[in-house]
C-alpha cells in the first residue's frame, strides 16, 4: 500500500503554495488593533476565483471539476499555511451543504456561479452556546403563504458579511432542517465579531422573517455528511498552520544567536523543536487519513474526521505556543505573524466543538461499534 502524495498532488500543492505565497499579504493587520478587511477579502477572492479553487469539490454537472477531498486538503492546507483572508471556507462549507442537500434546481441555480466566483456562501450552523447539534432553537422557520420565513439567530458564522447567500439550519415543524437565505435583503442582518482571528471574518446572524428556501434533504441525511467535511476542513487548515509555525521556528532558532551559539544548538530548545515536530507529523497523518477515507466513502470517515479536529486542535495551540516562547520577547510583538498562526489556533480549535466534544464523539461511535 503506498501512503505517499500522487505526483499531481504535490504539484497541485506546490502551485497553490508559489502562489498564495506570491500574493497574499498580511501587512495590513501586523498593526495593533487591525482586522481583516473587506477590500483585502474581496480582492483576494478574486485571485482565489481565476485559479478556478471554488469548483474543485463541485461536481462536473455544474461547472466544477468534481475532485476528492484529498486533492482539496492541498488547496486548504496551503490556505491555512498563509493565513490567506479570503471567504473561501465559508462559501466550501455552504457549496457543500448545496451539493448535498439542495435540489437539482438549487444546485443549478447556484453551484455554477459558485464555481466561477460570481457568488459566495457561507454556512450558518451554531447557536449562541457554539452547538451546532440538533435541536436548533435559536432559529426556527414556518410556512407562510407559499413561503418559508425564518426568524431568530445564528453565531460564528463564517464568513457571513462578504456572503451573497447563507445555508442557514433552522428548527421547523418536523425538526432542523437548513435554508437558502439570500443574504441581502431586509430580513437579514449580519453582524461582525470582535473575532480575535483577525485573518478571517465571523459575524452573528439575526433573521426577522427572512425568506428562505428549504434544502431538499433532510438534517439527518445532510448534516453528518457535511459536518465530517467541515471537521475535516478545520483540521486541515490547522495541521497546515502547525507546519509552518514549526518550520518558520526551526528557521529562527537556527540564526538566532546567544552566547556565541545558536539558540537551536541548546538542548532545551531541541527538545522543544522535536515535540513541534512530532505533533505535525501526527497532524498531517490524521487529517489525510480523514481525506482519504471522506473521498472514499469509508464508513471509518466520521471517526476520521473527528479525530482528526480533536488533535490538530490541540496540536496547533501547542505548537503556535511554544513558537511564541522560544522566539521570545521579539515573539509576543504585534509586528511579528507568531500571533496571527496562535489566534488562528485558538479559534479553529473551538469552531464546530471543541477537541473535547470531538473525543466525546469519537468515544460514543467507538461504543457504538463495540457494542
Amino acid at each position: 500500500m503506498n501512503f505517499a502524495l500522487s505526483e499531481d498532488h504535490l504539484v497541485l500543492r506546490q502551485s497553490a503554495r508559489t502562489f498564495l505565497e506570491k500574493e497574499i499579504s498580511l501587512a495590513r493587520v501586523l498593526v495593533p488593533g487591525a482586522t481583516v478587511a473587506d477590500a483585502d477579502y474581496e480582492a483576494n477572492w478574486s485571485k482565489i476565483a481565476a485559479m478556478g479553487w471554488l469548483g474543485l469539490v463541485i461536481d462536473e454537472a455544474h461547472d466544477g471539476l468534481g475532485l476528492s477531498c484529498i486533492d482539496l486538503a492541498m488547496i486548504l492546507g496551503e490556505m491555512g499555511r498563509t493565513l490567506a483572508p479570503s471567504p473561501f471556507l465559508g462559501t466550501l462549507l455552504g457549496a457543500w451543504a448545496v451539493q448535498k442537500g439542495g435540489s437539482e434546481a438549487q444546485k443549478k441555480d447556484l453551484l455554477p456561479s459558485v464555481a466561477s466566483g460570481a457568488i459566495k456562501l457561507a454556512l450558518a450552523v451554531a447557536d449562541a452556546s457554539g452547538a451546532v447539534d440538533p435541536p436548533s432553537r435559536e432559529a426556527t422557520a414556518g410556512k407562510r403563504a407559499g413561503s418559508w420565513r425564518l426568524t431568530g439567530a445564528k453565531s460564528f458564522v463564517i464568513d457571513a458579511a462578504a456572503a451573497d447567500w447563507l445555508v442557514v439550519a433552522a428548527q421547523e415543524e418536523g425538526g432542523r432542517a437548513f435554508f437558502l437565505v439570500e443574504a441581502n435583503q431586509p430580513g437579514v442582518k449580519v453582524d461582525l465579531l470582535p473575532w480575535r482571528d483577525v485573518t478571517r471574518q465571523v459575524a452573528d446572524v439575526r433573521l426577522e422573517d427572512a425568506v428562505g428556501e428549504r434544502l431538499a434533504a433532510d438534517d439527518a441525511t445532510l448534516w453528518p455528511w457535511l459536518r465530517d467535511r467541515v471537521l475535516f476542513a478545520l483540521a486541515t487548515e490547522s495541521a497546515a498552520g502547525a507546519q509552518r509555525v514549526m518550520e518558520m521556528t526551526v528557521d529562527y532558532a537556527k540564526e538566532r544567536m546567544a552566547f556565541g551559539r545558536p539558540i537551536g544548538s541548546y538542548q532545551a530548545i531541541k527538545h522543544s523543536l522535536a515535540d513541534m515536530l512530532g505533533q505535525v507529523e501526527c497532524c498531517n497523518a490524521a487529517t489525510l487519513y480523514a481525506a482519504w477515507a471522506l473521498s472514499e466513502n469509508d464508513a471509518r470517515g466520521s471517526l476520521a474526521a473527528a479525530m482528526a479536529k480533536a488533535y490538530t486542535s490541540d496540536a496547533y495551540v501547542a505548537v503556535s505556543q511554544r513558537s511564541i516562547q522560544i522566539f521570545g520577547a521579539i515573539g509576543f510583538t504585534w509586528e511579528m505573524v507568531n500571533h496571527l498562526y496562535f489566534k488562528r489556533a485558538r479559534a479553529n480549535a473551538e469552531l464546530f466543538g471543541s477537541a473535547r466534544a470531538q473525543r466525546t464523539r469519537v468515544i460514543g461511535m467507538v461504543e457504538r461499534k463495540a457494542a
